[in-house]
């Protein structure tokens, strides 16, 4: 059975790897993830298209200063956007976040066997929590870069506004401007969240390595007489 240090730090461990677990669930099932605006003129109207979407749904409302406003819509964003590089980035994108999300939730799983047990020589052990938590915080840093990059560099929002206002051609686009919501941020509290784990762990390996080798010094500095006797 573990000690009771043990326990309690393995525990600690387990409550924050499930924490990036519960929060990668939320950043999956929220749409906060980014609202674009995109400021629009014809002849016949002037004003500005918001786009908000996370990574399967989004709603988008038209503001005008004078002419007539389409109904907010609400749409699927994988559904909308075409074969184009986008497309594929932001399939990437969901990929990495879903191995981030399972990840997350094997490290859990081992950070609460090994407060229950000693699995120190297999993989069973820390350094299968190493390897689980460095993946989810290594894909969850992925899918924050990649999503802004495609937003950035390949237009996300700019494309998903032409399919969705096809009367509002890129000729009528006036500039664009991005805010990156609180479902996009909650990335960067899981990646924290995967890194306070691996901490507790070194942590505990460290003390229980300073301890064994407290352990065998008296050892070490008895006579040799003593020792044989």
């Amino acid at each position: 059975m573990p000690t009771t240090e043990k326990t309690l730090m393995f525990l600690s461990s387990f409550f924050t790897s499930f924490g990036a677990f519960v929060v990668i669930c939320a950043i999956l099932g929220t749409h906060e993830w980014i609202s674009s605006t995109i400021a629009i003129s014809d002849y016949f109207s002037n004003g500005s298209i918001i786009i908000t979407y996370g990574l399967f749904r989004g709603q988008s409302v038209q503001e005008l200063y004078h002419g007539l406003a389409e109904p907010d819509k609400r749409f699927e964003v994988l559904g909308v956007l075409s074969n184009s590089p986008s497309k594929t980035l932001h399939s990437v994108v969901v990929l990495f976040l879903a191995l981030g999300l399972s990840m997350s939730l094997l490290s859990s799983g081992f950070t609460f066997y090994n407060s229950v047990s000693n699995p120190y020589q297999t993989f069973l052990g820390p350094m299968g929590v190493y390897t689980w938590s460095g993946l989810s915080a290594s894909f969850t840093f992925l899918t924050l870069v990649l999503f802004v990059g495609n937003a950035q560099s390949n237009h996300l929002s700019e494309e998903l506004a032409l399919t969705l206002y096809p009367r509002y051609p890129l000729s009528t686009h006036r500039g664009m401007t991005h805010t990156y919501g609180y479902s996009f941020w909650l990335l960067l509290l899981a990646i924290l969240l995967n890194i306070v784990t691996v901490v507790i762990v070194v942590f505990y390996q460290r003390a229980r390595s300073k301890r064994k080798q407290e352990q065998r010094k008296p050892m070490e500095d008895a006579p040799r007489d003593g020792i044989l006797f």
